[in-house]
């Protein structure tokens, strides 16, 4: 299992103190373990760097607060509007095996943002990373879908995924955003920053 930091490109490897360290080492150690026991013991981890700021690549401190993170209980919408709730959202769905639909999610995002010079080559990745049948991270999309997402991706728009990228979403915020808000993850983080708060 690798190691559990979170891997988007806003957030960098955090200065870990040795504690993490360790704890990263036993979980490369212990891969039988139960995943929700790594995920315990990496947000225990994480909450002293969470509390101090996680540093990004563009040098800005990220702070996350209790109350940030009982927002994220609002919506799928606000969960993904934070950078922390992306990370942690993320891991949650790895211990789901089901990460690639919020990866997904987030490569469309992205391409929407994409100049139109490199529109073809970002479709065509995309496709073949998440929509083509064979696809290592396919989405879990219908065939019409899958096949009217292949026509578009083959001359791109901005929109080309937007269709695709609706129903991973409504998959998300129907499925797997109500199990994540239910999730000892999501409540002993949340526990945790009230408690610390309150000192």
């Amino acid at each position: 299992m690798p190691g559990l930091f979170f891997h988007h490109n806003n957030m960098t490897e955090l200065n870990g103190k040795e504690d993490c360290k360790l704890a990263e080492g036993k979980i490369h150690k212990k891969k039988q373990k139960a995943f929700g026991a790594d995920l315990k013991n990496y947000l225990k981890c994480m909450v002293p760097h969470i509390e101090s700021g996680i540093k990004t690549s563009n040098s800005r401190s990220v702070m996350l607060s209790a109350e940030e993170v009982m927002q994220w209980s609002q919506s799928l919408e606000k969960l993904l509007a934070s950078q922390s709730g992306q990370g942690v959202f993320r891991e949650f769905l790895k211990s789901e095996f089901s990460e690639e639909n919020i990866e997904f999610w987030l490569a469309c995002e992205d391409y929407k943002k994409t100049k139109s010079d490199h529109l073809h080559s970002k479709a065509e990745s995309i496709y073949e990373e998440f929509v083509q049948s064979d696809a290592v991270k396919q989405i879990n999309i219908d065939y019409q879908m899958r096949e009217a997402t292949a026509k578009r991706a083959q001359e791109p728009t901005h929109t080309s995924f937007d269709e695709a990228q609706k129903t991973v979403y409504i998959l998300m915020e129907r499925d797997s955003y109500p199990r994540f808000l239910k999730s000892k993850a999501y409540l002993n983080l949340l526990n945790q920053l009230q408690t610390n708060t309150s000192k």
